[in-house]
């Protein structure tokens, strides 16, 4: 059965921990997918030159290449030392998926699917040998029933795991309308219906609200 676990990791002791003990306001958000042989990291908070300092005095940190910037932060290419803890792939060797990852005031959270739950227990060993400290912030297993829960249909769960699993929820997308319907085998508007429907199935179960309550009052006339 699947299982998904949020784990927070101390930063101290990965590949990024000399990153944070140099700039505290660090911020860093992984980034879902990038063609690499490194890891695709949003690094943000402190100046672009500060960033770059502490990423060339890093001893964990072989070679970084700037791909992207957006704002007040930059997304760089980074490959850690073959000695580093790479919680990367440590997870895709107990045959994690890494659903989102960030990192702040030092530590990390990460949301990671699994399999089942003895993958779960097998990284947190891993993580625990390497004296990184992991703590089991929530684990759920997904059960076959658990869509219905928040008021979606089996084939709306299986799209929206599609489109996050290819990158459609990503700033930019990663993934077209029209490319995640060819993969489902649907046509675009048959998508675009039921990704509408399964964000009102979402929203209407996460605010606790009916659906004569969704229905939006009539505009006023002048």
């Amino acid at each position: 059965m699947t299982s998904i676990a949020d784990i927070e990791i101390p930063a101290e002791g990965t590949g990024a921990g000399e990153l944070f003990e140099a700039v505290p306001s660090l911020t860093c958000e992984m980034e879902r997918v990038i063609a690499s042989s490194g890891h695709g990291l949003w690094l943000s908070g402190p100046s672009q030159d500060a960033v770059e300092e502490a990423l060339n005095d890093a001893t964990a940190i072989g070679d970084y290449a700037l791909i992207n910037s957006d704002d007040d932060r930059w997304l760089y290419d980074i490959e850690f030392e073959p000695d580093t803890v790479d919680v990367f792939d440590l997870v895709i060797e107990e045959k994690g998926t890494v659903l989102s990852a960030s990192a702040s005031s030092g530590t990390w959270l990460l949301s990671i699917r699994f399999t089942d739950r003895e993958s779960v227990s097998s990284l947190y060993d891993r993580l625990d040998e390497e004296d990184v400290a992991p703590t089991i912030v929530r684990l759920f297993d997904l059960a076959e029933e658990s869509h219905s829960q928040c008021g979606l249909t089996a084939r709306q769960y299986e799209t929206l795991v599609a489109a996050i699993d290819h990158g459609y929820f990503e700033i930019p997308r990663e993934v077209s309308m029209q490319e995640l319907s060819e993969e489902l085998g649907i046509s675009h508007q048959a998508l675009s219906e039921r990704l509408r429907r399964a964000y009102r199935a979402l929203v209407t179960s996460e605010l606790n609200v009916s659906e004569d309550e969704t229905v939006a009052p009539p505009m006023p006339s002048d």
